[in-house]
C-alpha cells in the first residue's frame, strides 16, 4: 500500500496545491502561522513532525485535542476541522514516508497510557495514518484502550479494499475529528 500512499500523497499535493496556498494565506491573516507543526510518536516508537494547518490559537498548552477548550478554537480552524481540510499538509509526511494515508493516528509523546495500549497490541509497527477505522467511527484518544483495540483490529483486518474504503469515507465526511471540550 505504500505505493499507493505515494502516488496519491504526490498528486494529491500537485493537484489540491491551489487549496493548499489558499488555506496557508488565510491562515495568515488568521493566526499568523497557518502551519502547526508537532511531535508524535510514529512506526516502531519513533518521532516525527507532523505538519497540519493551525486550527486553534497560536499559544494554545500543547496536549491531546480532546483536553483543550473550545475556545481556543478559531472560526477558521472551526472549519478547517470541519471539512478536515487541516490534513492536507499531512499528505507531505505520508510522501516522506512517516504515515500512511490509512493507519492509526499518531498519538503524542505525553500520551503514555495510549503508547502503553499500542505496544501491548503491536500497533506502532504500522506507521500511523491521516484516517483510518477508528477515525471514521469517531474514536479518539480521549480513550486509549478503545483506540489501541480498534487500531489493532483495522491492522488485522487491512487490505487494499479497507484502504480505500477508509479514505472514501473520510473525503465522504464520515468522523468527525478529534474532539476537544465543550
Amino acid at each position: 500500500m505504500r505505493t499507493f500512499d505515494v502516488l496519491i500523497s504526490f498528486f494529491g499535493l500537485i493537484f489540491l496545491s491551489p487549496i493548499i496556498i489558499l488555506i496557508f494565506f488565510t491562515g495568515l491573516f488568521d493566526t499568523r502561522s497557518p502551519l502547526f507543526k508537532h511531535k508524535r510518536i510514529g512506526r516502531f516508537g519513533k518521532t516525527f513532525v507532523l505538519i497540519k494547518f493551525r486550527t486553534m490559537q497560536k499559544n494554545t498548552t500543547l496536549v491531546a485535542s480532546h483536553l483543550v477548550d473550545s475556545s481556543v478554537i478559531t472560526k477558521f480552524g472551526a472549519f478547517l476541522r470541519k471539512t478536515k481540510l487541516d490534513e492536507l499538509p499531512q499528505l507531505w509526511n505520508v510522501l516522506k514516508g512517516e504515515m500512511s494515508l490509512v493507519g492509526p493516528r499518531p498519538g503524542l509523546p505525553n500520551q503514555i497510557e495510549l503508547k502503553e495500549e499500542r505496544n501491548k497490541l503491536n500497533v506502532l509497527s504500522m506507521r500511523p495514518g491521516i484516517t483510518g477505522l477508528s477515525q471514521i467511527n469517531e474514536i479518539d484518544m480521549s480513550t486509549p484502550r478503545l483506540l489501541a483495540r480498534t487500531d489493532a483490529k483495522m491492522i488485522e483486518d487491512l487490505n487494499l479494499k479497507n484502504y480505500f474504503k477508509y479514505i472514501f469515507l473520510t473525503v465522504l465526511g464520515k468522523g468527525s475529528g478529534d474532539r476537544v471540550r465543550k
